[in-house]
């Protein structure tokens, strides 16, 4: 009975807080009336109350924002002041839902402009102080759920609707080559990151799934699945390019595969679970490709191997009479004999061949060959 009273107290003072912020609005005397009508929007969708963010709510906030010059900085500032203000755990979660349905809002004007917001600091994600403090499971995931997403905020969809990061300098490829060295290089770890974020979100149980963390949830799984599908075709770049590499990129490649190894099993434990909570039965879980540790072992004593090979070939070859062999693959051959050994072209070798047109004079070509 002491239980409900004190929750029954809590929730009419929310609304009074809510009522009071709404009052706050009204005397700011703003000069366009759509920024009144968007801080009262944003009150409304993060009140004190038990409920999901509401669709007409979230409506009115896309519309107006769409329609305002100069709003998205001017919502930044309102969901962060939110954010800082609070210290209830249903309005801290709800803002930090709304922050996500406005990065899923398929408008990527409006999800451009928050990835800028976020940059210059208008919108401050982790300012919610006290759920820094808080022990409870709830606050825990909180936690988790706010650095997922100012991981989220650096990423954006598409015109083919799926997640991509945000990668400073915009430079495009323009061979194949170049491009799968940017998705293993730049993309996968990127990736990598992201993936990481949604893993921290797995929830615990069954009885920490309240009504708020299984909203969240649903759509960090959603935005997962179409990370994963990047994600494993960085991994299958890798595989087919790990030879062609150098050493010290062979390293790294091959740290990102131990990486990808851990990741990819927590990811399949972690879908299996949701599977079993409900709402969350019915989502389209991608097929997760294990990468075994005895794959990369592997791979880790083919690529020493070669090292090795390299090395041995060399010193057979002869490199004290003047040649210069790098075992970079990416290096080129240079050779100050002039008689070179065969055992040399074991290893790749860089041909340039000259387009110059070279003419030969007719020698006595009318001339009949005399038999020998």
């Amino acid at each position: 009975m002491r239980l409900h009273l004190s929750a029954k107290f809590r929730q009419v003072l929310g609304n009074a807080k809510d009522q009071a912020s709404i009052g706050r609005a009204i005397i700011q005397n703003y000069t366009e009336k759509a920024f009144f009508d968007i801080e009262v929007a944003v009150v409304r969708a993060t009140s004190h109350d038990d409920c999901p963010v509401d669709d007409k709510t979230m409506h009115e906030i896309l519309f107006l924002v769409s329609n305002t010059p100069g709003a998205v900085p001017f919502l930044a500032e309102q969901i962060s002041r939110r954010l800082a203000k609070t210290r209830d755990y249903l309005v801290a979660g709800k803002t930090l839902l709304l922050i996500h349905r406005l990065l899923r809002s398929s408008s990527r004007c409006i999800e451009q402009q928050l990835h800028i917001a976020h940059t210059s600091g208008h919108l401050q994600i982790g300012c919610c102080w006290f759920m820094m403090t808080q022990d409870h499971p709830s606050f825990a995931f909180l936690q988790n759920y706010v650095a997922y997403l100012e991981e989220r905020v650096g990423w954006i969809i598409n015109q083919a609707g799926k997640l991509e990061p945000v990668m400073s300098g915009g430079t495009k490829c323009s061979r194949y080559k170049e491009k799968s060295m940017d998705l293993v290089f730049h993309i996968l770890p990127k990736c990598q990151e992201f993936i990481g974020k949604v893993l921290k979100c797995s929830p615990v149980d069954v009885w920490s799934m309240d009504n708020l963390v299984q909203a969240a949830t649903g759509s960090i799984l959603k935005e997962s699945f179409k990370v994963y599908k990047t994600y494993s075709d960085g991994i299958a770049a890798l595989n087919n390019m790990l030879f062609d590499l150098s050493k010290p990129a062979r390293d790294l490649a091959c740290g990102m595969l131990r990486k990808a190894s851990q990741q990819t099993e927590d990811l399949r434990v972690m879908y299996e679970k949701c599977r079993g909570f409900t709402g969350m039965k019915s989502l389209d879980y991608p097929s997760v490709q294990a990468i075994t540790v005895d794959h990369i072992v592997a791979l880790e004593q083919c690529s020493s191997y070669n090292n090795t090979r390299a090395g041995s070939v060399l010193k057979r070859s002869g490199c004290e009479r003047g040649f210069s062999v790098s075992t970079n693959l990416r290096d080129s051959v240079t050779c100050n004999d002039k008689f070179a050994s065969t055992s040399l072209f074991l290893l790749p070798v860089e041909t340039k061949i000259s387009m110059v047109w070279v003419g030969f004079e007719n020698e006595e070509s009318d001339k009949p060959t005399e038999s020998i």
